[in-house]
């Protein structure tokens, strides 16, 4: 797998990438500027990003590579307001989050990202509409109003006669799906998407993926997925390699080859 070469002006400046005609609108929902993380561990310092600079475009499917110790999992955090960056700046919609205080991260966690990880993460002592009904509650959303829209979204999910399973009685698939649901129910402008597959076989896997890219065509919610399944990279928009945290290439799906066992920028 080859990802040496420069970023190219086509994948970093907008009107190229979307195209040649500059009527079309293109926003950025999330930018990185200058990022930074250092850990401290006693006298030692990690840093764990290098700083970063990124733009993510309003409604396309990114996904992220590196290998561990990269800096995705911590360039994920500083985005969805779990950390604060040790300097630079996250904006999402144009608001720096690094500026805002714990009730309004609170804020912003729940109603403008949605979250998705490998190991699930949803509450083992509630049914699948309880798990999706839950941040619908505390964003505030009426209870009879966020059930009809809690039912509607397992439906869409293919889970409309898993209701009132608890995870105990759905298949890892199936609490994934669970898990997407959730994420999606108060409408964010992102999603947070950690390995969404992993955890998968291959055929549910490629279930997961192909739901992810539906929910992202039909919403037009940005997807941010960090990911080593080519089959994830082939729906993507366009694909980000992260190394010895820097962002080491940015580049368009159309621009990579993907195989299922290896991937290589074409004409390399």
């Amino acid at each position: 797998m080859s990802h040496s070469a420069q970023t190219t002006d086509a994948a970093t400046n907008p009107a190229d990438y979307w195209g040649a005609d500059l009527s079309q609108q293109v926003d950025c929902t999330v930018m990185a500027r200058g990022v930074k993380m250092v850990y401290r561990m006693g006298s030692e310092s990690i840093q764990a990003l290098a700083g970063v600079d990124a733009d993510i475009f309003t409604g396309e499917y990114i996904s992220i590579m590196g290998p561990s110790g990269s800096g995705k999992t911590t360039f994920f955090n500083v985005v969805g307001g779990l950390i604060k960056p040790s300097e630079g700046s996250v904006y999402i919609d144009e608001i720096d989050i690094a500026q805002l205080d714990a009730g309004e991260l609170a804020w912003l966690r729940c109603r403008k990202i949605g979250y998705i990880f490998q190991s699930y993460n949803i509450v083992k002592a509630m049914t699948a509409l309880e798990n999706v009904t839950l941040p619908m509650l505390f964003a505030g959303v009426p209870p009879d109003e966020a059930q009809d829209r809690a039912v509607d979204i397992l439906k869409r999910v293919g889970l409309g006669e898993r209701l009132l399973h608890t995870p105990k009685e759905l298949s890892g698939g199936q609490q994934q799906r669970v898990a997407i649901a959730r994420a999606f129910a108060n409408q964010p402008a992102i999603i947070l998407a950690d390995e969404p597959t992993a955890n998968l076989d291959l055929r549910t896997g490629e279930e997961i993926i192909a739901l992810m890219k539906e929910m992202n065509t039909e919403r037009g919610v940005t997807v941010i997925c960090s990911t080593h399944d080519h089959k994830m990279l082939d729906i993507s928009d366009r694909i980000m390699w992260m190394q010895d945290g820097r962002v080491k290439k940015l580049a368009r799906r159309e621009d990579v080859e993907i195989t299922i066992s290896k991937m290589k920028e074409e004409g390399h």
